[in-house]
């Protein structure tokens, strides 16, 4: 991309940020552009020269520069993107950054401990940042609603787990999923925004609050409870989950393709097939667990809530049947809801998607900032860069006929049709978003045949890269031919 797009997209998503200082919100700007020209560059290397390598550490050194202001203004034009949508979802999960390699960075904390082969504890120590992304119903990224990255306490800190379940929500980590859930529903006005979390954030706290907020939630189950209690120590009429849900009727069965995935250190390998799976679903009361810390406190509502339950009653031998438990506050009257939801929850590893540009193509984790308050502004500009070049890898997907010069600017399409056509007719109108994205992928290597499938993120910004090359090249032989002139 060339400065003039890049000017362009920056400056409109950060029109409204206010720093304290014009300085710092031009050069919030300009390392956008920088890191959105080489994203899975280091700084020194995004950056032109030494003077403005400098200026863009003192940028994140300074702290002046408040990474709440970047995201609020960055999640206010989220939410304009969201106006336009009836329903959008609200992901939510967490990931951390290991930054365990670079022993002389301050400000991080403990974010994992393992017991190793020839010693007895390891310690991992990094940042944790727990993000909710906006998409459509189609899956197409709007932009970060809230991001919250903090350095984790010590487990002595913590306590031991048999104390903490005594401890109110409001004092335990687990409470980001309630400030997450808040934030989306203050940012987002003009459209339904329907919070979709996996299994961690199956807790009875969140349920109640999105029942006091009204705002609509959608969770994989990981607790088979017991539900439907009349009395807090009822044990005459009560059932389990799951055995409440096998219980209700077939509602239907569709087929579902399971893709193949690779054997790792944590998973064995799963071969691609075809499954035909059942949907049922049913009402059911959630109550508030018999030992949660306030209900000496106050009265614990229960919360009216639906399961729908997936299942693939017949799998293969030696293959793990599929299994959903999702729960929702939504309304599930037909097998066709039912599925609308389901797919809804297949739209999460859009966030994994995410989390993975920052780690794998981004490099995040190389970064040697020195501190923990630095890597955290350093990951919130990377975060918002992350969103775009995520959205244009899959805007091709879920809008292919929409104009590409929402994306590139009249210099960029017409050097990249040149490129890719050999034609340099100026009366030709911009190509779609369709074609402007499969040729930036054939210039990041993909060869389009009909075997290959869609263009991923990594070939896609290898070839953005490429094109921005091509786009400075044409404006260097411009000026040349001009001074010439």
């Amino acid at each position: 991309m060339n400065e003039i797009n890049q000017s362009t997209w920056s400056e409109e998503e950060f029109s409204k940020v206010n720093l304290g200082d014009k300085r710092l919100n031009n050069r919030l700007i300009q390392l956008c552009d920088r890191f959105s020209d080489a994203p899975e560059s280091p700084i020194n290397q995004a950056c032109e020269d030494w003077s403005e390598t400098k200026s863009a550490y003192r940028f994140f050194q300074n702290d002046k520069v408040r990474s709440s202001e970047i995201l609020s203004t960055h999640s206010a034009k989220t939410a304009q993107r969201a106006n336009a949508h009836g329903t959008i979802l609200a992901i939510q999960d967490t990931s951390y950054f290991n930054y365990t390699s670079h022993p002389k960075t301050e400000g991080l904390g403990e974010i994992s401990m393992k017991k190793g082969k020839n010693v007895k504890e390891i310690y991992a120590h990094g940042l944790a940042m727990h993000a909710c992304l906006a998409v459509t119903t189609q899956g197409l990224p709007l932009g970060l609603l809230s991001q919250k990255i903090s350095a984790r306490e010590s487990r002595s800190t913590r306590g031991r787990k048999s104390n903490r379940d005594r401890v109110p929500i409001e004092e335990k980590e687990s409470f980001r999923w309630l400030e997450s859930l808040r934030e989306a529903m203050e940012v987002v006005r003009d459209s339904r925004v329907v919070t979709v979390c996996d299994r961690e954030c199956d807790i009875y706290d969140f349920f109640k609050c999105s029942h006091e907020l009204d705002a609509p939630v959608l969770v994989r189950a990981t607790s088979d409870r017991t539900i439907n209690r009349k009395s807090r120590y009822a044990e005459k009429d009560v059932i389990k989950l799951w055995d409440y849900m096998i219980s209700c009727p077939d509602a239907g069965s569709y087929e579902i393709g399971i893709p193949h995935k690779s054997k790792t250190k944590h998973n064995s390998e799963r071969f691609a097939r075809r499954a035909v799976v059942t949907v049922r679903f049913g009402a059911f009361q959630l109550n508030a667990p018999r030992n949660h810390p306030k209900q000496k406190l106050e009265k614990l509502p229960d919360v009216e809530m639906n399961a729908i339950y997936v299942l693939e009653e017949n799998p293969p031998e030696d293959e793990d049947a599929v299994e959903w438990m999702l729960l929702t506050n939504l309304e599930v009257s037909s097998f066709e809801e039912a599925c609308e939801k389901v797919a809804w929850y297949c739209l999460r590893w859009r966030i994994e998607m995410f989390f993975k540009v920052l780690k794998s193509g981004f490099r995040v984790e190389a970064c040697r900032l020195g501190h923990g308050e630095r890597l955290s502004r350093y990951l919130t500009v990377m975060s918002i860069v992350a969103w775009r070049l995520f959205m244009i890898t899959l805007i091709a997907r879920t809008d292919p006929r929409q104009c590409c010069s929402s994306l590139l600017s009249e210099h960029e399409w017409k050097v990249l049709r040149s490129k890719s056509t050999k034609e340099d007719d100026p009366t030709n109108p911009p190509p779609t978003i369709k074609q402007a994205v499969a040729w930036i992928a054939k210039l990041g290597g993909h060869l389009g045949r009909k075997c290959d499938g869609p263009p991923g993120t990594i070939t896609l910004w290898r070839g953005w890269k490429r094109l921005t090359d091509l786009c400075e090249g044409a404006r260097l032989a411009k000026c040349e031919n001009s001074s010439c002139g």
